[in-house]
């Protein structure tokens, strides 16, 4: 699984942000209830539903290696769709890649 150029210029540039993001988002997985795929597949949908796509294939990866199914993933992106509308198409081309892609 690799990260979005975009965030690994983040890690790269700016180390001290990077690990207080990586710590918070840690805190927070922590204090769910939520079991790590439920997890997975909830922030894949808030990403395609927020139209952050640059997340997308390395959460889409997540989720698989967490024992989602490609339906599973497929599912999650397009469950905004009555409140999000169309926005969370544009992540599925790309999570399937990313789900269909061979794990690294």
């Amino acid at each position: 699984m690799s990260v979005s150029t975009a965030f690994a210029l983040f890690m790269k540039e700016a180390p001290a942000h990077a690990a207080a993001w990586s710590q918070a988002a840690q805190a927070l997985g922590a204090a769910s209830s939520l079991d790590a795929k439920t997890q997975a597949l909830s922030y894949l949908a808030v990403l395609a539903a927020t139209g952050n796509t640059a997340g997308v294939p390395f959460h889409a990866q997540a989720a698989r290696d967490l024992g989602a199914t490609r339906q599973e993933v497929a599912s999650a992106v397009l469950i905004g769709l009555p409140a999000a509308g169309a926005t969370v198409i544009a992540s599925l081309p790309a999570a399937l890649a990313a789900y269909d892609a061979p794990s690294a």
